[in-house]
């Protein structure tokens, strides 16, 4: 099927939203050939790791059938994201089956874990969802306000392990796995979503220590690896990672990675810099990644389509390579269609 620059710029943009009503603006962005959407949480929720009261109280599986069948019947096909972690926030709350206490999860045997994280998206499919931003693996070092309370190890290997019977778990399930945050932002001491001085100091021995926590659940075939929003500054000391040519190509180089490069939020601070979001938008696809999260805010996902439909007309971005990140994302939508 041939597809117009202006679809294929709308197939790459992640829209998130903290509710469960669809706003005009991702309606007109599903209409005009987007096929994701992220139920996301609020800031106050994310930052404390856990669904507020009123949220658990109100929301039944038929509010995520709705909101997704609304979706899906507008785009054709869809992809419906969830924040669904194994140790921090879990975003269908106790509408799922639940993973043991965080700080028991290093125990636990691989085996527990995957036959749990199928369970989790067994029921998690059957409402609609069939994507999951989940596992990190990022292995903590001392204090981190953006990933403290979301991680359960600071071994490498164990991480990859257990993350590697998630990915196979809820993949068995129906629902896609996001390996999330490369290239690693254990270190980082602020919160790239605030701090626009949040950087991964680490030194490049370091950072590709922490590699080892990518390796296992990249070889057990998760669909999508999320690059993260700050400065790693081992690999490249100037953009972003999600902006970095120099680190998505360490992503699908070295680790072999195939699948679909999906960049963490464009509005984060750290990833700013300066720059719009639009800006940043582009500078994502320029490197390398696939799918774009960004926020659903005011005029935001038309502005942003504008401008990769702008530059891959006037040769910013490749054209040719916009439609092979669509089409990925299109597949994906495709191969895990809910019914």
């Amino acid at each position: 099927m041939t597809t117009s620059i202006e679809q294929d710029a709308h197939a790459v943009l992640l829209p998130a939203f903290d509710g469960t009503t669809l706003s005009d603006a991702t309606l007109r962005c599903l209409d005009r050939g987007g096929v994701s959407i992220l139920l996301g949480e609020s800031r106050a929720e994310y930052v404390a790791r856990r669904m507020s009261a009123d949220r658990i109280a109100a929301e039944t599986p038929d509010t995520f059938r709705k909101v997704t069948a609304t979706a899906k019947a507008r785009s054709g096909r869809l992809l419906s994201f969830v924040d669904q972690e194994m140790g921090g926030i879990c975003r269908l709350h106790d509408l799922v089956p639940q993973f043991p206490d965080r700080a028991m999860l290093g125990e636990v045997a691989e085996e527990q874990i995957e036959r749990t994280a199928q369970r989790i998206a067994e029921v998690a499919a059957g409402m609609g969802v069939n994507g999951f931003l989940a596992p990190i693996v990022d292995v903590l070092i001392g204090q981190n306000p953006w990933l403290n309370g979301r991680t359960w190890s600071t071994n490498a290997e164990v991480i990859g392990r257990q993350s590697a019977a998630y990915v196979r778990g809820v993949q068995r399930a129906g629902v896609a796995a996001t390996v999330k945050h490369f290239p690693g932002f254990g270190a980082t001491t602020g919160d790239p979503a605030t701090d626009a001085e949040t950087v991964n100091p680490l030194a490049l021995q370091d950072v590709e220590a922490g590699l080892i926590a990518f390796e296992a659940p990249i070889r057990a075939g998760a669909e999508l690896v999320m690059v993260g929003p700050a400065i790693v500054s081992a690999l490249d000391a100037s953009k972003a990672a999600l902006r970095s040519g120099t680190v998505i190509a360490l992503l699908r180089q070295r680790m072999g990675f195939a699948g679909v490069i999906m960049a963490d939020d464009l509005d984060s601070a750290a990833t700013l810099q300066g720059s719009t979001v639009a800006e940043v938008a582009v500078d994502a696809l320029s490197a390398g990644c696939d799918l774009l999260l960004l926020a659903d805010i005011d005029d935001q996902l038309d502005q942003v389509a504008a401008a990769i439909a702008a530059a891959a007309r006037n040769g910013r971005i490749s054209a040719e390579a916009l439609a092979v990140s669509a089409q990925k994302v299109r597949a994906l939508a495709d191969r895990y269609a809910t019914a």
